[in-house]
């Protein structure tokens, strides 16, 4: 990193410049400086590099296919994890592959203290702490827009750059609030970033107030656990990265709880709403709708009379325990109140108590689908400055943020993940596309083709993307088309091989309560039978090779679930052919006849890149598309050159 000491400042020249060393920056930081570019990231507080401010664990529904998916592509979060978890549950399990999702319960202090050591030890990467409190550009002709040049921090001292990532997670502006006590901070009482809001005002990029909201930590010796359910981990353990082999990360676990809130609970919290600064009208930002606090959950579920909360231990060598359920702004008095009426809490002893937290982050309208600002070039943004939550989500769009920050330098085309390839597509395309009013959440629900992009073959999916990126080493991609191969070889085989007819057939049908054979099956039509499965048919099919699970798995799902498949095959086809109709990125809009003013007016603040982009925003109709096809296809006969 070159440096120059001037008269009155510092300056330095690099690459690329992170701002905030969260679990979007951690992974946007790596992926710059592992694909070739001098990297610095800078954090408000070295030690809340990949801090875990609020729930403990990494994945759980949905959020779980994101850190499968972003392991696939050469992120980081996965590897982490696996090596720092203490518990570990597949969820939804009793349910379809599509919604299964693992999720770790992380000890959060070796979590941070194990990213920490990996950003220290790469290659081309930096790590500075320091406020950053302005961003630098240029007017550029060529482009018609402003251009990156650096960053200043309130020190005083400029790095010269190519390209920022923005993603100062809930520190932006920041303020806690518990009660009537206001205390100007950002999460776990560190410094909040109070400069660069108005910096980035200043520039052209539009904020707005957020809220979220974390639970208070008891003592573990003040908690009587036998009044609460034990949750155990998962035996064995399945690991979270590709690359994590899972004889090795076999432990003992530490053990989760269970318990619930009740009438009493529920009558304290509405004898104190007024004492909330969320029903007193002093938090000004939009809270999560999928993680209420208490007092909403007490509120909007009011025909509930108890609502569950997992007790979690925050790591081995603490003894301080996590309320996963129950986050709060009520005064610090009326929270041990409510706290110990809760079975097992009669005498519990708070460690931290709970808050919320407001913080500036970005209005939407503003990025493209490579995460850059639209009005500014080398400008990316990621995590929950885009507005959504969760370290998950973040991780995933820093990854991505990375990816594509440095392809800009290499003058390369963006990687854009779609709908049909991942999750990550869908969180990235709603954060782009829709007017997201609260901290967006990702959910199976979210997804249109979650029997597709199931967290079990993110790496069937997305491993030759990362490869094609750099951020995958060709040994880990050779690994992923040799598994494809034995799987493809294996359904093969099972559809060829025919069994019926014979007696011991026919006792093997009868012993698992199987309907007869009238005629003669294979073993992929006797697999798809619910009551069968690949190891229940092992004494049918004594030729079978000898295959690793993972492989065995999918063979299972795909033979199972083969019409369910196609069907959705089908349809990410006709999804594909909307998304392929580009829109150029200088539609006068003004000039399409017939469109509505509303759909006139979101597609020219969103701009979409294709026509499947512009039929997710809000407000635009089938009949806007119908009017915005026409006027595509004129213009591909007026200019045979425009690629529809």
């Amino acid at each position: 990193m070159k440096c120059e000491y001037l008269e009155n400042r510092t300056e330095y020249y690099t690459d690329v410049c992170v701002i905030g060393a969260g679990h979007a920056g951690c992974e946007a930081a790596l992926a710059c400086s592992r694909l070739g570019f001098e990297t610095v990231i800078f954090t408000v507080s070295i030690e809340s590099i990949a801090m875990m401010p609020c729930n403990p664990n990494i994945g759980g529904t949905s959020k779980g296919h994101l850190v499968r998916e972003l392991d696939a592509l050469g992120g980081e979060m996965g590897k982490n994890i696996d090596k720092t978890f203490i518990q570990s549950r597949m969820l939804n399990a009793s349910k379809g592959p599509a919604v299964h999702s693992l999720r770790a319960q992380a000890d959060k202090s070796e979590y941070s203290k194990s990213m920490r050591k990996v950003l220290e030890n790469q290659q081309n990467l930096y790590i500075r702490q320091g406020e950053v409190c302005e961003i630098l550009t240029e007017y550029d002709q060529d482009q018609n827009r402003k251009k990156i040049t650096g960053v200043k921090t309130f020190n005083g001292t400029v790095y010269h750059c190519q390209a920022v990532i923005i993603a100062t997670g809930t520190y932006l502006n920041a303020r806690c609030l518990c009660g009537e006590a206001i205390t100007y901070t950002g999460p776990n009482g560190l410094q909040a970033a109070t400069h660069l809001s108005s910096a980035l005002t200043d520039i052209g990029v539009k904020l707005r107030r957020f809220k979220t909201g974390t639970p208070a930590r008891m003592d573990a010796r003040s908690l009587d656990f036998s009044k609460m359910e034990e949750q155990k981990g998962d035996v064995p353990i399945i690991p979270f990265s590709y690359s994590t082999d899972p004889d090795s990360i076999q432990k003992e676990q530490v053990s989760c709880y269970l318990t619930y809130t009740n009438e009493k609970t529920h009558e304290i919290i509405r004898a104190n709403l007024d004492r909330s600064p969320i029903y007193a009208g002093v938090i000004e930002g939009t809270g999560p709708r999928y993680c209420p606090s208490i007092e909403d959950k007490v509120v909007k579920f009011a025909d509930k009379d108890r609502h569950q909360i997992f007790i979690e231990p925050e790591g081995l060598y603490t003894n301080e325990m996590y309320l996963s359920g129950m986050s709060s702004s009520l005064p610090e008095d009326v929270q041990i109140q409510m706290y110990r009426t809760l079975p097992g809490l009669e005498h519990c002893h708070m460690v931290r108590n709970a808050y919320a937290i407001e913080y500036d982050c970005l209005c939407p309208g503003q990025l493209t689908l490579s995460l850059e600002l639209r009005d500014i070039s080398g400008l990316f943004c990621a995590g929950q400055f885009n507005g959504s939550s969760g370290y998950e989500e973040a991780a995933a769009q820093g990854l991505m943020a990375g990816i594509n920050a440095s392809r800009k330098l290499k003058g390369l085309d963006p990687v854009i993940l779609d709908r049909s390839q991942a999750y990550i597509g869908v969180l990235i395309d709603d954060l782009v596309t829709k007017e997201n009013n609260e901290p967006y959440r990702m959910m199976t629900s979210r997804a249109e083709y979650r029997l597709i992009l199931r967290q079990d073959n993110a790496d069937l999916r997305l491993r030759k993307t990362g490869y094609e990126t750099g951020l995958v080493s060709k040994e880990d991609y050779e690994k992923t088309m040799t598994k494809a191969l034995l799987i493809e070889s294996e359904i093969e085989r099972l559809n060829s091989v025919s069994v019926g007819g014979k007696a011991s057939v026919q006792e093997f049908m009868d012993k698992h309560g199987s309907a007869p054979l009238k005629t003669a099956f294979t073993l992929a039509e006797l697999m798809c039978r619910p009551e069968l499965d690949y190891e229940s048919l092992a004494e049918l099919d004594p030729d079978r090779p000898v295959l690793p699970r993972d492989v065995i798995e999918q063979v299972e799902i795909e033979i199972k679930y083969r019409g369910y498949i196609e069907r959705q095959n089908s349809q990410i086809e006709e999804f594909k052919k909307n998304e392929k109709k580009r829109i150029p990125s200088d539609m006068d809009y003004d000039k399409v006849e017939s469109l509505r003013l509303e759909a006139r007016q979101k597609l020219k603040a969103i701009r979409p890149e294709n026509i499947g982009q512009a039929s997710r925003i809000s407000g635009v109709s089938p009949s806007d598309i119908a009017v915005l096809l026409v006027a595509l296809k004129n213009m591909t006969y007026q200019n045979p050159d425009h690629n529809e």
